[in-house]
């Protein structure tokens, strides 16, 4: 082939090339190649330099759209993971103001109480009765004031306390009288004091009655000389038990109710209790002594109007205040208390046993009598409930 021929081929195939690219659809999109490097890929000197790039360049495509897929799932959980805990919150936060449904009724009124008597039952030492004849006769002396004074008969107190019992019953109580004396000796100007419990006792315990038949003779209620004669001629040696109830009397009369530098001080509440309790348990040991604290009642303050008795302190202390150190004298004598402030009449049932701010109603005694009878004749109370 001569020179010229192959001139005339080169050229063709140049030409054949130009429009192949022409005809390329990725032509637009690649970079152009020079007509030197056509002519080199043509005759298979030069790799095309695109066509290697190309699908590397496909890859990194791929690649970028596989992230950004990821992305948008990652950020997707994200944002409903927060929305579920927002609204998870404000739901508890919901419930939390709205609060939990309750039946209480601020205007329900009940009288279910738990409240514990604070009742100390302590028997007789066995070694008390050596020496003494038991009779066979249950003997009872009641000493006090108003809940054994006032009402004698079928609804009184020692009545009820017999009829319950079938027990021989004594009274010896005196209207108007308290516990502890008002004076340190004994003062003719004032008579109440010879039948304050400390005299009543000592008159007991040594069979002088002198002091107090003589005051009973001042005295404007003609039940006293009746009843200081009844007590000098009683037999002390068939008495049992000596049962012993004030009522708040001595709270009232602002009665200090004790001297911790003189236990045994007459004119204490608790001294009273201890010096009357300790002169007859050593004329007469056999005798079993058994305390009805005070209940629950109000005082009357100077306009003329109620006041809660255990809210008010008169200047010795509350009633819940005189029961406590009345507990602590007895305790301390031997001797039972039955705890008639939380245990018979109180704050909550008042109105149903009491005529007046102190004083009781017969349906108030026969409570008196049957907690008298549950706590020393456990026995006969419960041949009662049957």
């Amino acid at each position: 082939m001569d020179q010229k021929q192959q001139k005339k081929r080169v050229a063709q195939t140049e030409l054949n090339i130009e429009e192949i690219l022409d005809e390329s659809p990725d032509s637009a999109d690649e970079k152009p190649t020079s007509t030197d490097e056509n002519r080199k890929i043509a005759s298979g000197k030069l790799k095309s330099t695109t066509g290697a790039q190309t699908p590397a360049a496909g890859k990194r495509k791929s690649t970028t759209g596989k992230r950004k897929l990821d992305g948008i799932n990652i950020h997707a959980i994200l944002l409903g993971a927060i929305v579920l805990i927002a609204c998870f919150s404000a739901y508890r936060l919901y419930k939390w103001n709205k609060g939990v449904p309750s039946d209480y009724d601020p205007n329900y009124q009940t009288t279910d109480f738990d409240i514990e008597a604070m009742d100390s039952i302590i028997p007789l030492a066995p070694d008390k009765l050596e020496g003494h004849e038991d009779d066979g006769v249950t003997t009872i002396l009641c000493l006090g004031d108003d809940p054994f004074s006032l009402n004698q008969g079928e609804g009184g107190l020692a009545e009820q306390i017999a009829a319950k019992t079938g027990a021989t019953v004594y009274n010896g109580s005196f209207t108007g009288t308290t516990m502890a004396a008002q004076f340190a000796t004994y003062n003719n100007g004032y008579i109440l004091d010879a039948f304050s419990f400390a005299y009543v006792a000592q008159s007991l315990a040594s069979g002088d009655f002198d002091l107090m038949k003589t005051a009973a003779t001042y005295s404007y209620d003609e039940s006293f000389p009746k009843t200081a004669a009844m007590l000098e001629s009683l037999d002390m040696n068939s008495i049992d038990i000596i049962c012993i109830m004030y009522d708040a009397s001595d709270y009232i009369n602002k009665r200090p109710c004790d001297d911790p530098n003189a236990p045994n001080s007459i004119i204490t509440y608790t001294g009273a209790l201890r010096a009357g309790a300790e002169a007859i348990q050593e004329a007469y040991p056999h005798i079993r002594i058994v305390v009805m604290s005070h209940t629950f009642c109000h005082t009357i303050n100077e306009e003329g109007n109620f006041e809660n008795g255990d809210r008010i302190d008169l200047g010795h202390g509350t009633l819940s205040h005189y029961l406590q150190k009345e507990l602590d004298a007895a305790n301390d004598c031997g001797i039972s208390l039955i705890d008639n402030f939380y245990g018979s009449i109180n704050e909550d049932n008042y109105l149903d046993y009491m005529t007046d701010y102190i004083h009781f109603n017969d349906a108030g005694r026969e409570l008196l009598a049957r907690r008298f009878v549950e706590c020393i004749f456990p026995n006969l109370a419960a041949g009662e409930s049957e």
